[in-house]
């Protein structure tokens, strides 16, 4: 596997690639140019000009999260073909660059959802959380308030102020697309932008919907097992593949991640792994890593990832804020360092065992 961190860039991240440098095992970045909006083409010079910063510090970018996708895609608008082609150019672009890997998701609106992001721990730590109850009483409108008075300033991924300024033209926009729709729009995207894949052999890895069911009445697909192997056999090319992420998946007490991971050998090329707990039915709170802090084996899933020979790009995902930090939601540096030393622990003792030693 190739431990990484993602990384949202100069002037968008609290951490720096010097420190990312430094937490021990980290090979590379998952980076993104975050300033483009969805449908816009990726230059070759913006793609250039980043990757060669995050190689001046002695890291590779292993990965992009995320080309978003524009909403004429996902909804499957008249637009959609021209949208489609700039996203073919601008993986063209990134496989010019030698880069292999984008992680993508086909939520609708939302590309995740919260209801806290700032729910304190006993020990004085904060995380994000979610409860249904809460939700359902958010009118969709005031959404974005409710997390860009919470980000410390940062503009969260999936809910930039100019696109949230659109929200009810949106919602008016996905109103009559249901599961079938999403379905055959994705197919229609996949096969449309294999070609342009498989020229470069770029791995296209789904990451699955966050929370793993409905949010306010829109329609989620990748939610469980059934769908996402649904995926890999709607299109059934070596370049379309998972983001395996623990804990949206993990969102649903009823989604066995170790049996997802078995089930969806040799499909799986980017891994985000963190850990959450259920605290009731549409009720969960992320963190941190440990399998004792949480409802999630953290051992069987790198066992799993292990004994089906993953060998892709992998990163601990949504820390709490400990030790004072101030950064965007989820992103500090502190919490999924030590998350970073966790896993590799597990890797390492994993290995060592199957080997005999």
């Amino acid at each position: 596997m190739e431990m990484t961190m993602r990384w949202f860039g100069t002037g968008y991240d609290s951490v720096t690639l010097e420190q990312i440098r430094q937490v021990p095992g980290v090979q590379g970045v998952v980076a993104t140019l975050y300033g483009t909006k969805p449908g816009e083409i990726w230059s070759v010079e913006a793609i250039r000009s980043m990757k060669k910063q995050v190689e001046d510090c002695g890291l590779r970018v292993s990965g992009i999260e995320s080309v978003n996708i524009h909403d004429a895609i996902k909804a499957g608008t008249p637009e959609r073909d021209k949208y489609i082609q700039n996203y073919i150019t601008t993986l063209d672009h990134l496989g010019q660059e030698g880069i292999r890997l984008v992680c993508y998701n086909f939520m609708p609106v939302f590309d995740w959802t919260r209801s806290d992001l700032a729910k304190r721990n006993t020990d004085g730590s904060t995380t994000m959380s979610y409860d249904q109850e809460m939700i359902d009483r958010i009118n969709p409108d005031e959404a974005f308030e409710s997390i860009n008075r919470n980000s410390n300033g940062f503009v969260m991924p999936g809910w930039e102020p100019e696109r949230m300024t659109e929200i009810k033209k949106l919602f008016e926009l996905y109103r009559n697309v249901g599961e079938e729709t999403l379905f055959a729009n994705l197919k229609y995207f996949l096969e449309a932008i294999m070609p342009v894949c498989e020229k470069y052999d770029i791995k296209m890895a789904i990451h699955p919907d966050d929370p793993a069911w409905p949010v306010f009445g829109l329609a989620r697909i990748m939610t469980n097992k059934k769908n996402l192997l649904r995926l890999i056999h709607m299109v059934d090319h070596p370049c379309n593949g998972i983001t395996l992420c623990t804990g949206s998946l993990g969102s649903n007490p009823q989604n066995d991640i170790p049996d997802m991971i078995y089930a969806l050998e040799g499909h799986i090329y980017f891994a985000h792994v963190r850990n959450l707990k259920h605290n009731g039915p549409g009720r969960f709170e992320e963190t941190a890593h440990l399998s004792s802090c949480g409802s999630i084996d953290m051992y069987e899933v790198m066992k799993a990832l292990y004994e089906t020979g993953f060998n892709g790009v992998i990163r601990p995902d949504h820390g709490r804020a400990i030790w004072g930090e101030v950064s965007m939601p989820g992103y500090g540096l502190y919490d999924r360092a030590l998350g970073v030393a966790y896993l590799n622990g597990l890797w390492e003792s994993i290995e060592k065992s199957a080997c005999g030693r």
